[in-house]
């Protein structure tokens, strides 16, 4: 249950079940809650972001080392390119 929801829920249920201090003061916190969330969901979307940054980076540098080390050489600059290019994306 989300109070800020039955609060409205009641309110329209019965307009004059609620007043207009307690419709101000529910709206406030409401947004505030929801200020938080999305401070939160763009911590998580950056965080994510990092980490895909992180693994394209490590990829990328492995396959780079597999090419050197004469593994499968071809295949691995190809893989190798994909990752730049995938780490490129992602920091656009």
């Amino acid at each position: 249950m989300n109070k800020h929801i039955e609060l409205v829920k009641k309110y329209l249920a019965d307009k004059d079940s609620v007043s207009k201090e307690e419709l101000a003061a529910n709206y406030a916190a409401a947004q505030a809650v929801a200020d938080a969330a999305n401070v939160a969901d763009a911590a998580y979307a950056y965080a994510i972001k990092a980490a895909a940054k992180a693994n394209a980076a490590a990829n990328a540098s492995y396959y780079a080392y597999a090419h050197v080390t004469k593994h499968s050489e071809y295949a691995a600059d190809k893989a190798a390119a994909d990752w730049v290019d995938i780490y490129e994306e992602l920091t656009k």
